[in-house]
């Protein structure tokens, strides 16, 4: 039997350790695992056609919505629940291998509806050969729940890097050998394969399913709110792909997909990782309001110090960076990429927001959220789709705020703390982010015609070197408190 520690007024130290450790060894696997993909990826849309990647995203609005509903939130049910049994983790385990096949034989099923829709008969084939994915997902997400429980995320870590390397090196090679889109869903089967292999190996999860479900009514009522929630993220995450694939070529698609996939590099690739930590330390302390308030306040303050000058370096060196990473063919991107990083710093607070409040036990606020900005971010895109890629890069920019607003204001309550609380801890970034913006630009008006590799470079060295010179004149604190949380020192209170 395991038992999660006793709440208490304080954060204990040996949690702090913990989530510094977890933090460590979840974002920095993550980092080496993506640097490792992002060689890969880069490489390979320089191979291929904005016409493939363009089918694939076709292909994803129909696996994003199954994936939503493939058990991580019963997983996050045994992470939130004080005690387990191997009762409770058999049963988790049953109900994970009923749910995925049967997502499985239902995406096989619904491939031919989808190529219809689309217009595109490749995306029946494609989308019948990603059904395999689903096969893997209960061997993933049983040893996620289990470690995550103890905060072991080094066993993680290996696992992931070891995957990362083996599903970039099968994209590599089915770019060269020619595959074109097909390359796109040889990828993840061997990323999730690998993956599944090596997680039930490091959590020692293996074991027979039960089907008997008395009593496990917790986690299929906890799990069946959290899959909500992440229906309607589906809903405001995919409702501009499902929206323009009906309006937009393949091309297009593939300019609009790829521009989101660059600006979105930050929140969908780093952050995941560290709310994966953060709902697993708030879920231990989860009974004192006061800690878990300081806990995402602090949260938010570190992301964003690392989200604003991404995201504003992005809007600025556009140009540069899309003709340096991408190449020439993909030069629609640059306006694209330019309207959509400005989206995001608002897009990166508002994901913060639900894995405070599921861990509070109040999974619903993250429903209710998604549901307003499924509504918010659908009209948008039914307006912006008549513009193309930039009408719907401009959506973003509108819709956002409004649905980050409100979802403010449902969540902060629950966290326990304030907009005023938020404001403070995002403010020495953003005017650090500014400044540094207005920096690159001006450089880059002055500059002489060069190349793009060497443009860029010099707009990355001086945002570089104007945002952490602000931070430490203005902003010393903030530094302060990297440096102790780096160096494992006590922080402040």
């Amino acid at each position: 039997m395991e038992s999660a520690a006793n709440p208490s007024n304080h954060v204990p130290e040996s949690l702090s350790e913990q989530v510094r450790s977890a933090v460590i060894w979840r974002s920095g696997s993550q980092i080496l695992a993506q640097l490792v993909q992002w060689a890969a990826t880069f490489l390979v849309i320089r191979i291929l056609d904005p016409h493939d990647y363009g089918l694939f995203a076709m292909t994803q609005v129909i696996l994003v919505l199954l994936n939503m509903l493939n058990g991580y939130g019963l997983a996050s049910g045994l992470i939130q629940k004080q005690e387990i049994g191997r009762k409770e983790i058999r049963q988790l385990f049953g109900m994970l291998v009923l749910l995925n096949f049967g997502l499985g034989a239902a995406q096989f099923l619904l491939a031919p509806l989808a190529a219809a829709y689309y217009r595109q008969d490749i995306v029946m084939h494609l989308l019948q050969v990603q059904a395999l994915l689903y096969l893997t997902t209960p061997f993933i997400a049983l040893p996620y729940a289990l470690l995550s429980r103890t905060l072991d995320f080094r066993l993680q870590a290996r696992v992931n890097i070891i995957a990362s390397v083996a599903s970039a090196s099968a994209a590599l090679a089915g770019a060269l050998a020619g595959l074109g889109v097909w390359t796109l869903v040889l990828a993840p089967l061997v990323l999730f394969t690998v993956r599944a292999i090596g997680m039930t190996v490091a959590a020692k999860s293996l074991m027979w399913p039960s089907f008997d479900f008395r009593g496990a009514g917790h986690l299929a009522k906890y799990g069946g709110v959290m899959a909500a929630g992440q229906l309607f993220w589906f809903a405001q995450s995919q409702a501009d792909v499902f929206i323009a694939g009906r309006h937009f070529t393949p091309h297009m698609l593939g300019i609009y997909t790829t521009s989101l996939f660059l600006t979105q590099i930050f929140v969908s690739k780093f952050v995941p990782p560290l709310n994966e930590v953060a709902f697993s330390a708030y879920a231990r302390i989860q009974h004192d309001t006061q800690a878990v308030a300081t806990a995402f306040t602090r949260s938010v303050r570190i992301i964003m110090i690392a989200a604003l000058p991404f995201y504003f370096g992005l809007a600025a060196t556009a140009e540069p960076l899309v003709l340096t990473v991408l190449g020439e063919k993909w030069v629609e991107t640059v306006p694209v990429v330019h309207l959509l990083a400005l989206a995001m710093p608002f897009m990166t607070l508002q994901v913060l927001l639900q894995p405070a409040c599921d861990a509070r036990g109040r999974p619903g606020i993250g429903v209710r959220n998604g549901a307003i900005g499924a509504i918010v971010l659908a009209i948008a895109f039914l307006f912006g789709v008549n513009w193309g890629p930039a009408g719907l890069a401009t959506a973003w920019i509108i819709a956002y705020p409004i649905y980050l607003g409100i979802s403010l204001w449902r969540s902060l309550p629950v966290i326990g703390t304030n907009v005023r609380a938020v404001a403070d801890a995002i403010a020495p970034a953003l005017l650090a982010a500014l400044g540094m913006a207005l920096a690159v630009v001006l450089v880059d008006d002055i500059l002489p015609p060069l190349h793009a590799l060497p443009r860029l470079a010099i707009l990355v060295a001086t945002g570089g070197i104007v945002y952490a010179g602000w931070l430490m004149v203005f902003a010393r604190s903030v530094v302060g408190e990297l440096i102790a949380i780096v160096r494992k020192q006590p922080l402040p209170a």
